[in-house]
């Protein structure tokens, strides 16, 4: 028993001024911040820890007290996190979110998101131009529960009267409550989630999703409601329809690396393919939760048409500079 306790008293003052330098360290980060080490400090902790991590390493083996194993293991803990771990609070977590993940995702898919605009605004030309020649098409693209009573069987004035309903504040709240569940939110989840399908079922829901807007728009047109419509659907269209774009691009994305995956596996390259998209997908549900919002409040209690267009302009444009207006580093 002296033997291990001097041994224990000799390894401690051979090693003891490295975790005195450590533990010195890691209490002036725990109570202030990173801010208030220098560089110096800072470039010292990972040896300090290295070393302490050695020191623990011999007095395991060597079976030295309990006291100083478990002191070491505490110390050695405490430094691994300033070390390895990451030092962010939630707020800082969601900021860095909002501030850079999100929009560097987005960025990054342009090319699908271009090519899943376009499939959109074919789809809502050929509905378009469908419906305009033939009338019969429209519940092909447009279910009846969707419609609201806007067909091509309705007059122009029971047409008008559905833009410019009076508003009830529970039936918006309504509409919000249960918009996630409708039909562009299900879509905009589809779309995402069956892209690893090789892109096919992504493509039909987002050309699906601009026929039903085509339809729709070529039955108001055809009595000469087209400029009404336009403001009483882009109020919340905008943030919703670019909320089923970006869904569709991050499944375009996936089913394109499943496709071609290089050198990765079908497998690694869907895995990260999904990663990057899923980062995309969190924004999206965030865009759908606005349009909500939006589709519940405003469209119904702003009825003037050049009112609904401004703030549908505005919206296009706030969504723009955010996803690509150039910014700075991340810190």
């Amino acid at each position: 028993m002296a033997n291990v306790s001097l041994r224990s008293l000799r390894f401690r003052q051979e090693r003891e001024a490295t975790w005195v330098q450590l533990e010195d360290l890691l209490k002036r980060l725990e109570r202030r911040s990173p801010a208030s080490l220098s560089d110096e400090d800072m470039l010292a902790i990972p040896s300090l820890y290295r070393a302490t991590l050695s020191s623990l390493s011999v007095a395991r083996a060597t079976s030295l007290d309990l006291a100083l194993i478990e002191y070491l293991e505490a110390l050695c803990a405490r430094a691994y996190f300033f070390v390895y771990g990451a030092r962010t609070t939630l707020v800082e977590r969601i900021g860095d979110f909002f501030a850079y993940s999100w929009p560097n995702a987005v960025r990054n898919m342009w090319r699908e998101t271009i090519a899943a605009g376009l499939i959109m605004a074919v789809g809502a030309l050929a509905a378009f131009f469908l419906i305009q020649s033939d009338p019969a098409f429209y519940f092909s693209f447009v279910p009846a529960e969707l419609s609201g009573g806007r067909d091509p069987g309705a007059s122009a004035a029971e047409l008008r009267e559905t833009l410019y309903q009076p508003v009830d504040v529970d039936d918006a709240l309504g509409v919000f409550a249960t918009f996630l569940f409708t039909h562009n939110a299900q879509i905009a989840i589809f779309a995402f989630a069956l892209g690893v399908a090789f892109c096919l079922p992504s493509i039909f829901l987002i050309a699906y999703n601009g026929c039903t807007l085509g339809a729709m728009f070529a039955v108001f047109a055809a009595h000469g409601l087209a400029f009404e419509f336009g403001g009483w659907v882009l109020i919340h269209g905008v943030t919703e329809l670019l909320a089923i774009t970006l869904a569709g691009a991050a499944g375009l994305r996936v089913g394109w690396a499943v496709a071609f995956p290089g050198a990765l596996s079908r497998l690694e390259a869907a895995e990260r393919a999904g990663r990057e998209g899923g980062v995309a997908m969190i924004g999206v549900v965030v865009m759908l939760m606005l349009a909500g919002l939006l589709e519940g409040f405003a469209r119904q209690l702003i009825q003037a048409d050049l009112v609904r267009w401004s703030i549908a302009g505005a919206s296009a444009v706030i969504w723009a500079l955010y996803f690509y207006i150039p910014r700075g580093q991340r810190r």
